[in-house]
C-alpha cells in the first residue's frame, strides 16, 4: 500500500476518533455554513476528517482502501493527492453554494474526496468488479452511480450530518481532476463519463426544479 495512501487514512482515523470524543473539537471543525459564511473557511477542509460513527468512517475508508490503488497505480502518489484534495475541494464548494441559504446547515466526511477517487479510479479502470459486502459481485460503476442515486436520497432527507451534497462535488471534482492530469482518459471511456454523469445531471435537474 502507498505510504501516501496510509498517511491519509491514519490522519483520518485520528482526527475522526478525537472528534467521536470530543464535541468541542468536532464543533469547531465540522462543516456549517453559517461559522463559513462568517470567516470559518477552514471548515471547508477539515470537516473532510471527521465522521459520525465508527461505521461511517470505516465504509469510507474501505472505498477508498479499494480505488485509491487503481489511481495511484495510473498517476503515481503526488497526483493521487491532487485527484483527493480538488475533489474535496470541489465537494465544499458545492455544498455551500447549495445550501448557502441555509445557515444552520452542517456536514462531516472524507466522502466528497473519496467520490472523487472513486469516479476516477471508474474512468482509469472502468471494467473493475468489486465484492459488495465482499460476496455481490458488482460492477465498480454500478457501485458509483448507486453511492450518488443514494446521495440524492440522502440530500432530501437531510436527517444525519453525513455530506451527502459534498458526494456529488467530489464526483465532479474526480472527472476533472482526470481531465488536468490526462484528458485522453475522458476520450478513450467517453461512454463511461456519459454513464457516471447521469446522476449529477439527474441531481441539476432536481435542484432547477426545486425539489431539494
Amino acid at each position: 500500500m502507498s505510504e501516501v495512501l496510509i498517511a491519509i487514512i491514519a490522519i483520518v482515523c485520528l482526527v475522526s476518533y478525537k472528534g467521536f470524543n470530543d464535541r468541542v473539537f468536532f464543533d469547531k471543525y465540522k462543516f456549517n455554513v453559517g461559522a463559513i459564511q462568517s470567516g470559518q473557511k477552514y471548515r471547508m477542509f477539515t470537516s473532510a476528517f471527521l465522521h459520525g460513527d465508527i461505521s461511517h468512517l470505516i465504509f469510507n475508508l474501505l472505498t477508498l482502501y479499494f480505488f485509491a490503488p487503481v489511481v495511484i497505480g495510473y498517476f503515481g502518489s503526488i497526483s493521487f493527492l491532487i485527484v483527493y484534495f480538488i475533489s474535496l475541494v470541489c465537494g465544499s464548494l458545492l455544498s455551500l453554494k447549495i445550501h448557502e441559504k441555509q445557515p444552520y446547515y452542517s456536514a462531516i466526511g472524507a466522502s466528497g474526496a473519496i467520490t472523487g477517487v472513486l469516479y476516477a479510479a471508474i474512468l482509469l479502470n472502468p471494467d473493475a468488479q468489486l465484492g459488495l459486502f465482499f460476496v455481490i459481485p458488482m460492477p465498480a460503476y454500478v457501485f458509483g452511480i448507486g453511492y450518488l442515486l443514494y446521495s440524492i436520497y440522502g440530500m432530501k432527507q437531510q436527517n444525519d450530518l453525513i455530506g451527502h451534497t459534498a458526494h456529488f462535488g467530489g464526483a465532479i471534482g474526480g472527472l476533472l481532476s482526470v481531465l488536468i492530469l490526462d484528458y485522453r482518459v475522458l476520450i478513450v471511456h467517453y461512454q463511461m463519463v456519459i454513464l457516471l454523469l447521469i446522476p449529477i445531471v439527474i441531481l441539476y435537474v432536481m435542484i432547477s426544479k426545486g425539489k431539494i
